[in-house]
C-alpha cells in the first residue's frame, strides 16, 4: 500500500502527469523535457526525482547523457501502464506537449540527417573505422545462409553493401533507409550488378513505422544502426512485426565503450549495448536472442546477435 500511494502521490501533479505522458512517447533528456514543458531544469530535475524515487520513470545513463523513460518492471511500471492507458492525446495540455515533442524529434533528426549528408559518400570508411569490416561480413553471411533466406530485409542499409553480400543468395532483398543520400550512394553501388537487380528493391522510409504488411520477411539485418537509434524499442517492435514465425534478426553493433567521441563526431546516440539490453528489446518484438558472436577490433569490440522470433 505504501508504494502504491508513493506512486499515486507522484503522478498526481500537472507537470509530473505531463513528464510521464511524454516518456511513455519518447525516452528524453532532461534538456529535452525543458525545451518541452518551458520550465527550469532545476525544476523539472525534481520532478524528475520524485518519479524515478515511485518507480514510474526508469533513467538510463549513456556517456554523459541520462535518458528518461517509463519503467518497465515492478509495481511502479505497473501503475504508469495503467495511468497512461487513461490519458487522451486529444487533451489541449497533451496535445501542445506532444507538438513541441515532434519538434524535438526533427531536431534530433535534423542533426542526424546532416551528419548522414556529410558522409554519405564516406559512409563504409567510417563503419570500419574500429573493427576489420571482412570479419563482420563473413561472421554475417555464413551464420545467416545456415538456413534458407528468401525474402531479407536490411534495415538502415546505407551504401548497400549488405544487400550485395546477401542478395545472390535470396529470392528478394529490400533495403531500407531514412536518407535519401544514403539510397543514392546505394542504388550507384547496385546499378552495375545485373545479377542483383532482379531481386533486390530500395525503399525510402522511417525505421520506426514500417512500410511493410505483417509477417512479410523471413529474416532482418541490423548493421551498425541501433546505436544511432533514439527509440530503438520502437523499431525492434516493427521488425519483429514483419518478420514471420521463426524469421531471423541479426544485429550487428559495439559492446558497451566510453568513447565519448563517437557520439560527439558522429551521432551515436548509444555507446554500445550488453547482451541484457539486446534480450529486452527482442522480447519487446517477440524474439528471443539465441548467440552473440564477439569480435574485436582494436579499442571496440562488434558483438553479433542472432534473434528468432518466437
Amino acid at each position: 500500500m505504501r508504494q502504491l500511494l508513493k506512486g499515486l502521490q507522484a503522478i498526481a501533479e500537472t507537470t509530473r502527469l505531463r513528464i510521464l505522458s511524454l516518456c511513455a512517447h519518447s525516452d528524453l533528456t532532461v534538456s529535452e523535457l525543458v525545451t518541452i514543458l518551458e520550465q527550469s531544469q532545476p525544476r523539472v530535475s525534481r520532478h524528475l526525482k520524485l518519479l524515478m524515487e515511485a518507480g514510474v520513470l526508469e533513467r538510463s545513463q549513456e556517456g554523459n547523457w541520462a535518458y528518461y523513460r517509463v519503467s518497465e518492471s515492478g509495481r511502479g511500471a505497473e501503475l504508469a501502464r495503467q495511468v497512461i492507458d487513461l490519458l487522451n492525446d486529444d487533451d489541449p495540455e497533451t496535445a501542445k506537449d506532444l507538438l513541441r515533442l515532434e519538434e524535438v524529434k526533427e531536431a534530433r533528426a535534423s542533426r542526424a540527417m546532416e551528419y548522414f549528408r556529410r558522409n554519405a559518400d564516406q559512409w563504409d570508411r567510417i563503419r570500419s573505422l574500429h573493427v576489420d569490416a571482412l570479419r563482420i561480413e563473413d561472421t554475417l553471411v555464413t551464420g545467416l545462409m545456415r538456413e534458407s533466406v528468401e525474402r531479407l530485409l536490411d534495415l538502415g542499409t546505407g551504401t548497400g553493401r549488405l544487400l550485395e553480400l546477401l542478395a545472390p543468395h535470396v529470392k528478394e532483398a529490400v533495403g531500407l533507409d531514412t536518407s535519401r543520400e544514403m539510397l543514392a550512394v546505394a542504388e550507384k553501388n547496385l546499378e552495375d550488378k545485373e545479377e542483383l537487380s532482379s531481386v533486390t528493391q530500395l525503399r525510402h522510409g522511417d525505421i520506426h513505422h514500417l512500410p511493410f504488411v505483417d509477417h512479410r520477411f523471413d529474416a532482418a539485418t541490423l548493421h551498425m544502426v541501433l546505436h544511432y537509434l533514439h527509440d530503438p524499442r520502437t523499431c525492434m517492435i516493427e521488425t519483429g512485426r514483419v518478420l514471420a514465425p521463426n524469421g531471423r534478426l541479426v544485429i550487428i553493433d559495439f559492446a558497451p565503450h566510453s568513447m565519448e567521441s563517437l557520439r560527439e563526431d558522429h551521432a551515436h546516440v548509444w555507446l554500445g549495448f550488453d547482451d541484457d539490453q539486446i534480450e529486452q528489446l527482442a522480447a519487446a518484438g517477440g524474439m528471443t536472442c539465441e548467440d552473440v558472436t564477439s569480435l574485436s577490433g582494436g579499442e571496440l569490440t562488434v558483438r553479433v546477435w542472432w534473434l528468432r522470433k518466437k
